[in-house]
This record gives C-alpha cells, sequence and structure tokens, in this order.
C-alpha cells in the first residue's frame, strides 16, 4: 500500500473542530448542494448569522474554501461561488482520466492481497450505498459521494506516487459538484454498480490495459451526463 496522501474528504479536515472548521464544512456543504448557486455572492454580512459565527470566522472559513477553488474573492466585490461550466469540467474530467487510469496501472502492477483486500471492502460498502441511492438520490447522495470517493482511493492505494494523489485529490474535489448534479437529476441512463463491478473484476484480474479503458470510460461518462443537462444551471467562468 502506498503512504501517499488519498482522495480527501475536505480540503482541511485539521480544523473541523474549530469554529471556522465548521463554518468551513458547513459552508462547503451547501456550496455543494447547491443552496449557494454557481456565481452567486456571499454576502459576509448576511451568511454570519446563518452560519452561527462572526465576521472574521467566516471570512477565514470563505479563504479555506478560495484554497479549494470553490469560492472565488473578486476585491472590492467580495465572495462569490465559483462558476461552474461545460468547458471547466471537460478539463478536470480529462487531467482526471489522464493521472487516475496511470495510478491505476501502477498500483495493479505492485498492489499485493492487502491492497485487493481493500478495494473488495470499498466495492462492497459503495455497492451498499448504490442500492440505497437508487431508492432516495436526494437523500443518500451524501453516503453514496463518500463510498465512492473510498472505491476509486483504495483502487489507486498502491500506486507509489504521493504527488499522483494530492493531485487526484485535487481533481475529485473539483468534480464533486458537476457529479452530484448527475446523481440526482439522472440525465442520462447509467448503471453504476455495473460500472464499478467491470473496473473491480478487471482489476482483480490484473488486466491492466482492460481496467484503465473501463475506468476511463466510466469518467468520461459523467461528463457526457453533465453535457445533457439544462444549460441554465451553469454560469459563465
Amino acid at each position: 500500500m502506498s503512504d501517499g496522501t488519498p482522495l480527501p474528504s475536505l480540503a482541511h479536515t485539521a480544523s473541523a473542530n474549530t469554529l471556522v472548521g465548521t463554518a468551513y464544512v458547513n459552508l462547503r456543504r451547501d456550496i455543494i448542494q447547491g443552496k449557494h448557486p454557481p456565481g452567486s455572492r456571499l454576502r459576509v454580512e448576511h451568511l454570519k448569522d446563518d452560519y452561527g459565527v462572526g465576521a472574521g470566522t467566516l471570512r477565514e472559513a470563505l479563504a479555506l474554501l478560495v484554497s479549494d477553488a470553490l469560492v472565488i474573492a473578486q476585491g472590492q466585490r467580495g465572495f462569490h461561488v465559483t462558476p461552474i461550466s461545460l468547458e471547466d469540467f471537460r478539463d478536470i474530467t480529462e487531467n482526471r482520466v489522464l493521472l487516475e487510469t496511470e495510478a491505476l496501472r501502477q498500483s495493479i502492477a505492485v498492489g499485493d492481497d492487502t491492497w485487493e483486500s481493500a478495494v473488495l471492502a470499498a466495492f462492497h460498502r459503495l455497492s451498499k450505498a448504490e442500492q440505497r441511492l437508487a431508492a432516495d438520490p436526494e437523500a443518500r447522495f451524501e453516503e453514496w459521494e463518500q463510498r465512492n470517493r473510498e472505491f476509486h482511493r483504495e483502487l489507486i492505494s498502491a500506486c507509489p506516487s504521493r504527488w499522483m494523489h494530492h493531485f487526484l485529490g485535487i481533481l475529485y474535489q473539483q468534480a464533486e459538484r458537476y457529479r452530484r448534479l448527475t446523481v440526482t437529476r439522472k440525465p442520462i441512463a447509467r448503471d453504476l454498480q455495473d460500472e464499478h463491478q467491470g473496473i473491480l473484476d478487471a482489476t482483480l484480474a490484473r488486466d491492466a490495459d482492460r481496467a484503465c479503458a473501463l475506468l476511463a470510460a466510466h469518467i468520461r461518462l459523467t461528463y457526457d451526463a453533465v453535457a445533457q443537462l439544462p444549460a441554465d444551471l451553469f454560469t459563465s467562468a
């Protein structure tokens, strides 16, 4: 198993038990869920009461979200939610395909029995979450997102490159807003469990070419789904 940085659930988990960290977690959740739409202004004087913190604390939380690229600081114009666009998601998607398939190829080459066991366990948890997701996508998205993240993390966890893990963590996190839209709105028909099963089977068979091809198709299919969403969901960059 690699000691590289895994795909993170949050960029700043170390601060999660502080006032700033709590505000950060809650703001991030509301941005991902669309409560604060892409491109909208985040007015500190209004939001501080909604999140139960002072203006200074809220600004610190917003600064963390700026470093996550989920919020833009625009000088005298204040803070705004980072816009989303098809062009942006295509860039995220293609870079993720490039790096994640290489990380999977390296994991297949060097992964041991412990790695295989971790991949299998993550797949089992994801399969259970996907069954619940089908019944209520809105209510079950957070659970599914966590299990999906864990499965993708374990697939590449034997890759020895710390920097590859770091950059993939950033790309995975940046895709979350787009991923939520496709899972909750279902713009195209797809069987996520079958897609993940295929990737798992090829990985455990040590068929690197097939596993990487299936992983690339899986990631790109989310872009195809986003491309079918109504144009008014997107904001200009």
